[in-house]
């Protein structure tokens, strides 16, 4: 196993813990069948890596069961135009398809009109002329591979797929837009995000498990994150610096998703934005807002602290001394849990063992996420445990660290493992 798929595999474990205990996830069995349509970029961009995606969907071709009657597969490229290679009714082997996917030739063209492909995938490939079982109920799963931002509008194929009730897994690229992705994935976990496409056997097992809950459907009994039906208080302090730059939407992202999972009210979860720099600054305390709306409002309008250096003991400090204070409404005295969630960007330019140490003492339990020049030291020094130490090689990558998060907060073991998603 490579060092990206064995990475991946420990993000996919914790997926399926929060879920289901499906241990057995590499080979996928589906007794009732899938019509798969990989939609492939075939743009000028992509002609390097074309070798790249032809690898990645042989590798999942691989772990199905190709055969008429259960899983069939199509293949369309696309840039300016679109084209089918061919449809699900073709080829009802998996050597007969590795053999037609390793005879593919790059389209090229320009630019990507993503709108364009997705409404031929649809008037195209996804029809009972080309082999489709939709009125037959087999699941009907899209799977595209994006290099950058769609030349036109996708919104309105998109919501046409859907309609049809076409499951659809979005894989990009850092030169993609990670909007449109969301917008055009069945929600935004079916989001996938990769550096480039030499990246693209980190997703492998990712793509196996969500083929897979998209011919199982999961019915959540309870709510998104265990916390979100009890009260709790929670702080993010966010890498404001010069490091964080480049990536300061895609963390206020994320931490609108976290926020978007919980119940935001004067009796239920608090919640608390902090940048940090040199020094740090308090966006809104636990007791400023005590609507979602109100909260995710402050975060959409916060604007980027900049400064240097990085001290992150001392920003650790202060959210202990002024953030997570009764004053400012702080619970712990109601023994209501608390969880403080640090992005950094780079290492620390003070000691942060102390401050860090200080937190666990009064309870608080710490989610550390850093990128490729934080110290992985470090930040397992500040995080509950080494398992609650998450690592992204970039801030764009964050969407796939999502669902891992989510899992840990569901986790009673600890563990020494810790998520990685993307080159180091």
């Amino acid at each position: 196993m490579c060092y990206l798929e064995f990475i991946i595999v420990n993000f996919i474990v914790s997926i399926l813990i929060s879920r289901q205990s499906y241990l057995n996830f590499c080979v996928i069995s589906d007794s009732s069948g899938r019509d798969i349509v990989f939609l492939l970029d075939g743009s000028d961009d992509s002609q390097q890596r074309f070798p790249d995606i032809i690898d990645i969907v042989q590798t999942i071709l691989r772990e199905l069961n190709i055969d008429s009657n259960r899983d069939r597969v199509a293949v369309v490229q696309y840039s300016n135009t679109a084209e089918m290679n061919f449809d699900l009714k073709r080829y009802v082997t998996e050597n007969d398809l590795l053999k037609a996917l390793r005879g593919l030739t790059h389209k090229g063209g320009y630019p990507k009109n993503i709108g364009a492909a997705l409404q031929y995938v649809r008037e195209h490939a996804f029809t009972p002329e080309s082999g489709s079982r939709l009125q037959q109920g087999v699941s009907q799963i899209l799977v595209l591979l994006s290099g950058g931002r769609s030349d036109d509008e996708v919104r309105a194929p998109v919501r046409l797929l859907k309609e049809m009730g076409v499951i659809v897994v979005a894989i990009g690229t850092t030169d993609a837009d990670t909007l449109e992705l969301q917008t055009i994935s069945h929600e935004p976990k079916y989001t996938l995000l990769i550096s480039d496409y030499e990246e693209l056997p980190i997703v492998k097992q990712h793509v196996l498990a969500l083929l897979n809950e998209a011919s199982h459907p999961v019915v959540h009994a309870g709510p998104t994150v265990d916390f979100a039906s009890k009260k709790s208080d929670v702080v993010f302090l966010i890498d404001g610096s010069h490091d964080s730059r480049n990536g300061f939407g895609e963390i206020r992202a994320f931490v609108e998703r976290i926020v978007e999972n919980l119940n935001v009210s004067n009796n239920g979860d608090q919640v608390a934005v902090v940048q940090y720099s040199r020094d740090a600054t308090v966006n809104f305390y636990l007791n400023s807002y005590s609507s979602k709306n109100d909260v995710l409002s402050s975060i959409r309008t916060m604007r980027h602290k900049l400064g240097q250096p990085l001290n992150i003991g001392k920003a650790l400090e202060f959210v202990k001394e002024n953030v997570f204070d009764a004053s400012v409404g702080g619970r712990r005295a109601d023994m209501t849990p608390q969880y403080l969630y640090v992005f950094s960007g780079g290492r620390s330019g003070d000691d942060v063992r102390a401050p860090a140490q200080a937190l666990k003492d009064n309870g608080i339990k710490i989610f550390s996420i850093g990128t490729k020049n934080s110290d992985t030291l470090e930040m397992q020094t500040i995080s509950h445990t080494p398992a609650y130490y998450f690592h992204v090689s970039s801030y764009a990558l964050l969407p796939s660290i999502y669902s891992s998060v989510e899992a840990r907060l569901r986790d009673t073991q600890e563990t020494t493992d810790f998520t990685t998603i993307g080159k180091t």
